[in-house]
């Protein structure tokens, strides 16, 4: 099947990785649903691409328009709770399981018919890298992206014999809006290369790259999977 009548869905396309996710795909040739709240970004509209508003942490909430078929979804939505475990409270553990776990189950909800319908779907999700390496400050969001990653294995196994892939990236601190502050001034971007084995902190098209690349055929031998993408981060130490 050819690239230009294979859909994909990207939840969380009007900022950072999903924007420019959809960029990338738009480019390969795709037809490019791009859901959000806010729905059209801001800023860096893609022309040819359909924009869609949705709440994905709300389960009432409808994603209209899809086609009957969908040959992929990548939710990028996330958070970035970073506080000492004394300060974080139980709302903050909620919240940044309900963007990143619940969100993804309530979309898979609503897609999962579409996928199963194309025989050979892929699905992406998002954890981090403070999974797989203790980071002071990070209780809550490990947490939950720890959940993405148990979800990803459990409905790839699950879903395996519909032909529905599922992977999950984990990168590191990634140049985005979500980062706030984090990468604010040059002095901040720096200190963040440093902490890195290739030097730099993440781009959003290091992760968009690799999302595209398990987003097509040229992927369809791996499920289950989480990679890496963190500039080297979780497995190396020069």
């Amino acid at each position: 099947m050819a690239e230009d009548s294979k859909n994909i869905l990207v939840v969380g396309g009007s900022s950072g990785i999903g924007l420019e996710l959809c960029r990338r795909l738009q480019k390969d040739g795709y037809n490019v649903f791009s859901a959000s709240r806010s729905g059209k970004p801001d800023t860096g509209a893609i022309s040819g691409l359909e924009y869609l508003s949705y709440d994905a942490v709300d389960e009432a909430s409808e994603l209209k328009a899809l086609p009957d078929t969908l040959h992929g979804l990548a939710y990028c939505p996330g958070s970035i709770t970073l506080k000492p475990f004394q300060r974080l409270s139980n709302e903050d553990f909620l919240n940044d399981y309900t963007i990143n776990v619940i969100g993804a189950v309530n979309t898979l909800r609503k897609v999962l018919p579409a996928l199963k319908k194309s025989k050979s779907a892929s699905v992406v999700l998002f954890s981090t890298v403070a999974v797989k390496v203790g980071m002071s400050y990070h209780a809550s969001i490990a947490s939950a992206k720890a959940g993405v990653e148990g979800l990803t294995r459990s409905l790839a196994a699950e879903f395996s014999g519909s032909g529905i892939r599922f992977n999950a990236l984990a990168p590191s601190l990634t140049d985005t809006p979500l980062a706030g502050n984090l990468l604010s001034s040059p002095e901040k971007q720096e200190a963040a290369g440093k902490r890195h084995p290739l030097g730099r902190a993440g781009k959003p098209n290091d992760l968009a790259s690799m999302a595209a690349f398990l987003l097509s055929d040229q992927a369809s031998w791996i499920t289950g999977q989480v990679f890496g993408i963190d500039g080297g981060m979780s497995s190396l130490k020069p």
